[in-house]
């Protein structure tokens, strides 16, 4: 059961974040029966408490108006008044002291601008609450805490300001109008001829294009790539034919040169002596 709270308590934390722009640390605003509660069911300290209710470091805050609502009931709320002295005072601007329910909603306003968690036991003040956009309730059962749930009108208000987000106003729908309407003037005061000359490039270009047609007429289709032949040898590098009989009486021509060759080689070479050489004298 402490579990599921927690994760209500939570999931409610997220959706003031998200939608209403709550951030830490959290502003609670007490009255005097909040703090009362607190004291009699031993609820202390009470930032601590709230920060666990909450999941989120927080401030505490009271008003004059309380303080002195808390000074008029007498001895028996002495303890709640010195306990909600210890608290911060929120600014509530009553030069005549009013009734605690009266300041807190005039604290509070229409929408909340000050990003309050208002703590209240007072169950006419919870259901005026639930009927203002952005004011998440905080009230004590017994020696627990609870976080109520936003209510279908919260729901539905943060529904219809998303919505309304997304869309321009006619305020700004104007603003942009004029805008437009002023940065065409002053292209137009810069640029005078800029029409004339985007017509002048339509037509030249449109020129352009009919040049490019009549000289694709006038010229003739011509292969991109030409296909290689096959040729024939290169006729410096053949040998050219010879007859049949002149090869053989070119060979038998050969073939003297040959032997007389070898008969010039067969001959012996005398050697001639001389007529003056004498014998040698045996002695």
């Amino acid at each position: 059961m402490r579990v599921k709270k927690q994760k209500r308590h939570r999931r409610a934390v997220r959706f003031y974040t998200a939608c209403f722009g709550f951030r830490e640390p959290f502003k609670i605003l007490c009255d005097g029966t909040f703090v009362h509660h607190l004291l009699a069911n031993r609820i202390t300290p009470a930032d601590t408490a709230l920060a666990n209710t909450l999941g989120a470091t927080v401030k505490i805050f009271t008003t004059r108006c309380v303080l002195a609502e808390l000074r008029s009931l007498g001895d028996a709320y002495s303890d709640s008044l010195n306990a909600a002295r210890n608290l911060i005072t929120a600014r509530c601007d009553h030069e005549k002291r009013k009734s605690a329910e009266a300041c807190i909603t005039e604290v509070i306003g229409e929408n909340n601008s000050e990003h309050f968690f208002v703590a209240t036991q007072d169950a006419e003040l919870r259901k005026k609450f639930q009927e203002i956009p952005g004011v998440p309730v905080i009230y004590g059962l017994r020696n627990a805490l609870f976080l109520e749930r936003p209510s279908t009108f919260q729901h539905e208000f943060a529904k219809t300001v998303e919505e309304e987000r997304s869309h321009m106003t006619d305020l700004e729908y104007k603003m942009l109008k004029v805008k437009k309407r002023k940065v065409a003037t002053d292209e137009a005061r810069d640029f005078p001829d800029a029409n004339e000359d985007h017509e002048d490039r339509i037509l030249e270009a449109q020129d352009l294009k009919r040049n490019i047609k009549r000289n694709r007429m006038d010229t003739k289709d011509k292969a991109q790539f030409k296909r290689k032949k096959a040729k024939g040898p290169n006729p410096l590098s053949c040998k050219k034919k010879k007859a049949q009989g002149n090869t053989d009486a070119a060979s038998a021509k050969e073939r003297s040169v040959d032997d007389s060759a070898r008969n010039r080689s067969r001959k012996r070479k005398r050697s001639r002596k001389s007529k003056n050489t004498t014998e040698p004298i045996v002695g």
